[in-house]
């Protein structure tokens, strides 16, 4: 299964959208945003895509009811988990936050194959050893928007072979 890992649109609603839109056409079948969506408006292009979406809050909440609402609304195709997510995908065990350094304990504790974060808006793909012997995948976009980055980024993953390339987006 291939997915589609984004973090940090900042309200950038057309980035997000275009990054989804590329992912889909590589065969994606999930998007997973590790938070920093801001509002609802960031999303509505992408909810057309017809993608399923897993996303959580990030520190920039912005408007965290109306995001509810959407994901209340949408027939399942948004799912708003808060803080953090605990989910399955291929057989995959999925952990998402916000931020890095969560990010990295989780995965070190060995209980997720693949841990997403986002917040420092700087990609970066690493496997970790874990503290159970195995490895874990730690990923993280960087900012689909750009902001404070030399480039607007993107995560294409595949579950089955836990192969992660950068994106990039162009401006």
């Amino acid at each position: 299964m291939k997915i589609c890992i984004v973090s940090d649109s900042h309200d950038r609603g057309p980035m997000l959208a275009t990054a989804i839109a590329e992912a889909k056409t590589r065969g994606a079948e999930y998007v997973l945003h590790c938070g920093d969506l801001i509002g609802t408006n960031t999303l509505l292009a992408s909810l057309k895509l017809g993608l399923p979406i897993h996303a959580i809050h990030g520190n920039n909440l912005g408007d965290p009811v109306s995001i509810s609402r959407l994901a209340c609304s949408s027939e399942g195709q948004l799912r708003y988990h808060g803080n953090d997510a605990s989910l399955e995908l291929a057989g995959r065990r999925i952990f998402m936050t916000h931020y890095p350094h969560i990010g990295e304990a989780f995965a070190c504790a060995g209980d997720h194959d693949l841990v997403c974060c986002g917040h420092s808006h700087e990609p970066e793909i690493r496997c970790l050893d874990t503290l159970k012997g195995s490895k874990a995948w730690l990923v993280n976009p960087g900012t689909v928007a750009g902001l404070g980055a030399p480039a607007a980024t993107w995560i294409f993953g595949d579950l089955a072979s836990m192969t992660f390339n950068i994106e990039e987006l162009e401006r």
